[in-house]
């Protein structure tokens, strides 16, 4: 297939994403518990992903003791796909832990967002409840 008609399907599928991702609210900004990082949420392919956007000095110094230098730029929520309306199951890497955990995401409401992380096939779990950030 040539390229840039592979350019194109992707371009279309990330396209047909999107408004499906929208219309559960997931797309945006969104604080940890702390308030120490906030990630963005998008499309990455026909998956929803999540990127630091910002960090504070601790969170960056903890990430840097963890051998993460960059931690503005690194991918935590990777590869969600929809289980059910609000509800998404991906993976979430841990910075200061080095480690990449299932997750599920279950949006509780407009502005709030269930991230959970398990391990042993879902037998250990835990959950924060992240806000998402207002603008304007």
């Amino acid at each position: 297939m040539p390229h840039a008609l592979r350019l194109f399907l992707a371009g279309i599928s990330l396209i047909a994403a999107v408004p499906a991702m929208a219309a559960d609210s997931v797309l945006g900004s969104w604080i940890n518990p702390r308030g120490s990082v906030t990630v963005t949420t998008g499309a990455c392919q026909d998956r929803l992903c999540g990127w630091v956007s910002h960090a504070n000095t601790e969170a960056l110094a903890d990430a840097s003791d963890a051998g993460i230098p960059h931690l503005v730029g690194t991918t935590l929520l990777q590869d969600y796909r929809p289980k059910g309306p609000g509800h998404w199951a991906g993976r979430v890497y841990v910075p200061d832990m080095g480690r990449t955990f299932y997750s599920t995401i279950d949006q509780q409401g407009p502005d709030q967002l269930k991230i959970s992380g398990c391990i042993l096939g879902g037998l250990f779990c835990r959950s924060q409840l992240w806000h998402r950030v207002k603008t304007g």
